[in-house]
């Protein structure tokens, strides 16, 4: 019996890949770490703060940082 690609049933696949919090510029990342904070909204009293999440999680608030790119390091042809 064939194991069915759990990719193939989710449809938001597509969109995790380029909505990720390393690049969003709500991500404030901890120094040496995986882990970071999602500074998009106020945090709460009762979570503690603002929330914690991985670089690689994603959200539908995601908006792409500025920083996220690096400037090309040789000219392109």
């Amino acid at each position: 019996m064939n194991k069915p690609d759990d990719n193939a049933n989710d449809n938001w696949a597509h969109r995790s890949v380029g909505m990720q919090c390393r690049t969003c510029m709500w991500f404030v990342p901890k120094a040496n770490s995986q882990l970071g904070r999602c500074r998009r909204h106020s945090p709460v009293a009762a979570g503690h703060g603002w929330p914690a999440v991985f670089r690689t999680d994603w959200c539908g608030d995601h908006k792409l940082s500025e920083s996220a790119f690096d400037a090309p390091k040789e000219p392109q042809p």
